[in-house]
């Protein structure tokens, strides 16, 4: 299964943060530049084509809602609705797939998170979701818009390309079947006419790209995720994963609170009553004294052990002075399976990011040894522009889940501290991928 874990009410994809004029590719300025732009040939058959596109979808539209909505009355009719609407959704899925293709614009799909539950709720997450209804709209302006768009372009072309021709069909000779002569009287009175023909086809390349432009501009607007809404659910995603940081700290401190009393403050203490009673024989039992000094020196060794180990669960030594290469490499050599480490970061990430990332790995391979089966992992860290992306895998069984209290969930609130993102994959039978994305600025 794959499951992103960084948080349960996380938004939809998030949008492009630039301005929505700014989301738009205009192109390379100067005609040469705009002719030899791939884009601009992309973009020209979806001109042509998107009238027939709105023209079909138009036409599945207008049978299949006012049939739907008439079918109300009888236990059909709300099925049918609501299979009109998953299937108005999916052709603007579709539409923003094909303008990708043909404009190089991404517009992630903006739909909220299906929720659990019946049918009851699942109905209002799908007519309350403004989305929905955006998509329709567009759906429905695309006929008029590529009508609009398809006339144009026909306009463009064919007079340029006729004019531009012109000279070629005037020297050929070329006839009609009905034997009347194309082209004009001479090759040179046909010579002005084509360079009109070459200043229609130059305005043809601008009109590509203004039309993409403004076609762009609806398609954010109506398929795009909405601003407020993101805004609103990036605050409340934000203040959730501040939440649980908080509460995976508390949760920390409390486990080395716990620790420290169950552990080390109980064997110095045994420590302490030792050297007492030492002390207290040493003139009267010498011998006896030497073994409660014995006894002492053994259990402070071995109070000092626990305390490294404890001081080694909250941030390694090895972490602090030779970086996130030599603190995984550590870890690798001490697990129980073969590991491929593989660390490609010339700089070091801030201590937080390094911190996160190397409990993460420790964990999955505590994780790995406990409960997969598996006889070797790979350990990849690496950056991927403005973040350190951590990835775990091994060859065991799978079915490795996020609940909520386990430590894979841990490790998610750990990463959404920083806006992380941890994501698991873990079909049954594996093998077993995570994948975490943290922000790093350097």
């Amino acid at each position: 299964m794959t499951a992103e874990t960084a948080s349960p009410d996380r938004p939809a994809p998030e949008p492009d943060d630039r301005p929505l004029r700014e989301r738009v590719p205009l192109g390379p300025k100067g005609p040469i530049g705009v002719a030899f732009d791939p884009m601009t040939w992309r973009a020209v058959p979806y001109l042509f084509l998107s009238m027939f596109l709105g023209l079909a979808w138009l036409a599945v539209l207008s049978v299949a809602v006012p049939v739907s909505v008439a079918m109300v009355v009888v236990w059909v009719g709300l099925p049918l609705i609501v299979v009109t609407i998953l299937m108005w959704r999916g052709a603007a899925m579709l539409e923003r797939r094909i303008l990708r293709l043909a404009f190089g614009v991404r517009i992630p799909d903006p739909y909220r998170r299906r929720p659990g539950g019946g049918f009851v709720r699942h109905l209002d997450w799908l007519f309350g979701d403004p989305a929905t209804w955006k998509d329709l709209g567009y759906l429905l302006l695309l006929t008029p818009l590529g009508a609009l768009e398809f006339f144009v372009s026909l306009l463009l072309w064919t007079s340029g390309l006729a004019l531009l021709s012109g000279p070629f069909v005037t020297a050929l000779g070329w006839r009609t079947t009905m034997g009347v002569r194309l082209g004009y009287g001479s090759v040179a009175e046909s010579v002005p006419w084509a360079l009109v023909g070459a200043a229609i086809l130059v305005v043809a390349l601008y009109a590509v790209r203004g039309m993409t432009w403004l076609h762009t501009m609806l398609a954010n607007l109506l398929l795009g995720v909405d601003e407020q809404d993101h805004l609103r659910a990036q605050t409340e995603y934000l203040r959730a994963s501040r939440a649980r940081g908080v509460h995976t700290a508390e949760t920390e401190r409390r486990r080395i609170e716990r620790d420290l009393h169950d552990g080390a403050q109980q064997r110095l203490l045994a420590v302490a009553l030792d050297l007492g009673r030492a002390r207290a024989k040493f003139d009267e039992d010498p011998e006896a004294a030497r073994d409660l000094l014995a006894s002492a020196h053994a259990g402070t060794k071995e109070a000092i052990a626990e305390l490294r180990d404890l001081a080694r669960g909250i941030y390694p030594a090895i972490l602090t002075d030779r970086g996130l290469d030599a603190a995984l490499s550590s870890l690798a050599a001490r697990a129980p399976v073969r590991v491929e480490l593989s660390v490609e970061i010339t700089e070091r990430p801030p201590p937080a990011v390094e911190s996160i990332a190397y409990f993460i790995v420790s964990e999955t391979l505590t994780n790995m040894a406990k409960h997969s089966r598996a006889s070797e992992a790979s350990v990849s860290v690496r950056r991927e522009g403005a973040q350190v992306v951590v990835e775990v895998a091994d060859n065991g069984v799978g079915g490795a889940t996020a609940v909520p209290g386990g430590g894979l969930a841990g490790l998610a609130d750990r990463a959404a501290t920083i806006d992380g993102v941890l994501v698991v994959d873990s079909p049954s039978g594996g093998p077993t991928r995570i994948r975490a994305s943290l922000p790093c600025t350097w």
